[in-house]
């Protein structure tokens, strides 16, 4: 019996140290766990990162909507320029003051009486008998329009140019608008002033003539030019891409020669194969004397462009300068 309740305490031991293997007087022991999302300073990275990624959409977002809002966005409205010219009635004035030269410069003796009455509907009330002119005749003949310089918003000076008793002269007459610019009346006495002199042209420039180019373009421009005035339905063949004007009058003239062509060897844009030729011309008028034929010389400036092989004009107009030529 004693040796059976010996081996039941010996087992007992053995299952309790296999099981456990601690003393009764321990303490129990826990299971850890996980330590939570704010635990420690973990919260501070996690706020750390929602900041971050919250400024990089933003950024994003604005290199995105940017160039779009600009292009869809109204154009800014552009500040209005004053405009410094004066609101005169220039066209209006003009045709005031030539109404009125012809009355002024024309008078003839013993017809005072109505030239006053007549120069009445131009000057102030009370003034006509400043423009008084007796004892004389005055003639104007070709009176035209020159220049209107306005002085402000009300005055200006119509320039004329005019024959006066056969003589080229200008007339200067001051003219006044209401604010309206619809009345119009002559502020003071007009002023008689020499025409412009005869200018002198400096001497010509030397020119390097394009002899290659030259020889391309004469035999093209003859025929341009007997059809430029007598066979206009040929007149399309010589023209280039672009080049819009009319034929010459019917059977007004006959192209008669070319007698001078000039091609600058060198071009102010540098594309040799656009060109500005000069062309002297000789015409005959159609309807004169056919045994002794009248025939004028002119000049002209031809913009002409190569098209393959061939040379076509562009533009014709007169030709500027070309007695110093």
């Amino acid at each position: 019996m004693a040796g059976r309740s010996t081996a039941r305490r010996g087992g007992a031991h053995d299952d309790t140290a296999a099981a456990g293997d601690y003393d009764d007087t321990d303490p129990p022991v826990r299971p850890s766990r996980a330590p939570g999302v704010a635990s420690g300073g973990r919260w501070w990275v996690w706020a750390g990162r929602a900041v971050l990624w919250a400024f990089i959409i933003v950024v994003i977002f604005n290199g995105l909507w940017t160039p779009i809002r600009d292009s869809i966005a109204e154009p800014a409205a552009e500040p209005a320029v004053e405009n410094d010219e004066p609101a005169f009635p220039e066209s209006a004035a003009a045709a005031f003051a030539l109404r009125f030269a012809d009355t002024y410069l024309n008078a003839k003796k013993g017809e005072g009486a109505e030239r006053a009455e007549a120069l009445a509907g131009f000057v102030p009330e009370g003034k006509v008998s400043q423009l008084n002119l007796s004892g004389a005749d005055l003639t104007g003949r070709d009176i035209q329009v020159v220049a209107v310089d306005p002085q402000d918003d009300n005055n200006a000076v119509v320039t004329l140019s005019a024959d006066v008793n056969g003589d080229p002269m200008r007339l200067d007459v001051p003219v006044y608008a209401d604010d309206d610019g619809t009345s119009l009346v002559v502020s003071g006495r007009p002023a008689l002033l020499a025409a412009p002199t005869k200018a002198k042209l400096p001497d010509p420039t030397t020119t390097e003539n394009d002899s290659a180019v030259r020889e391309e373009l004469e035999p093209r421009l003859k025929r341009f030019f007997e059809a430029y005035a007598e066979t206009p339905e040929h007149l399309p063949s010589y023209l280039a891409d672009g080049a819009h004007f009319s034929e010459l009058p019917e059977g007004s003239l006959e192209f008669a020669g070319l007698e001078e062509l000039l091609v600058p060897a060198k071009t102010a844009n540098g594309q040799d194969d656009v060109r500005q030729a000069t062309a002297t011309v000789k015409w005959r008028l159609a309807d004169g004397d056919a045994d002794n034929p009248a025939e004028l010389t002119q000049s002209y400036r031809l913009s002409v462009v190569k098209d393959g092989d061939d040379w076509k004009v562009l533009d014709i107009q007169g030709a500027p300068g070309s007695f110093g030529k």
